[in-house]
């Protein structure tokens, strides 16, 4: 059963910094915090959870294996609100979703190469590739991979962008469009 409850603003905010992946439910951030049972989606019901010694154990054994592989993972998974909401520019938000679904998607990243504009390629290995196709390209590397991205295009521009990254690397249109609203 669902109850509803009012907060304030600076409660709201809290519990918002502490999403651990996008969609995390408020109850599932305050179960986390307050170390309580996860609930039974279905029942509603806590769940018993593991020893947190053994729990501790798994979480470090997780976030190493995370970082060194994240495939059959999405962008959904990995990605929190809070770290959008920590990120101050357009450009450094494009810069981080694509940090975030390179980091998903390593092994295919290479189809995004073959996104372009009418007159300039927007994804290159080498900043020196990018400054070819265009004035005033602005190439930035994406962080935490071998590629880069010309920033220096409007916001609807980028967007764009995003859903075609999205699509080569396997997303529905749908999901595309939700990762692309990320910006």
């Amino acid at each position: 059963m669902t109850k509803r409850i009012d907060i304030d603003d600076e409660l709201y905010r809290f519990i918002a910094s502490h999403t651990q992946h996008i969609g995390e439910s408020a109850s599932a951030i305050l179960r986390r915090l307050l170390n309580l049972p996860a609930a039974d989606k279905a029942t509603g019901q806590p769940v018993l959870a593991m020893p947190e010694a053994e729990a501790s154990a798994t979480k470090n054994d997780d976030d190493s294996a995370e970082q060194q592989d994240l495939t059959g993972r999405t962008v959904f998974d990995v990605m929190t609100r809070a770290d959008l909401a920590g990120q101050r520019s357009i450009v450094a938000r494009f810069l981080y979703i694509l940090s975030m679904l390179y980091k998903c998607h390593a092994k295919n990243f290479d189809a995004v190469l073959q996104i372009s504009g009418r007159d300039r390629q927007y994804f290159a290995t080498s900043e020196a590739e990018l400054e070819a196709t265009g004035t005033s390209t602005n190439p930035k590397q994406i962080p935490n991979a071998p590629y880069f991205v010309v920033t220096n295009n409007n916001t609807t521009r980028k967007k764009s962008m995003l859903t075609q990254v999205a699509m080569e690397l396997g997303y529905s249109q749908e999901q595309a469009e939700k990762i692309r609203d990320f910006l």
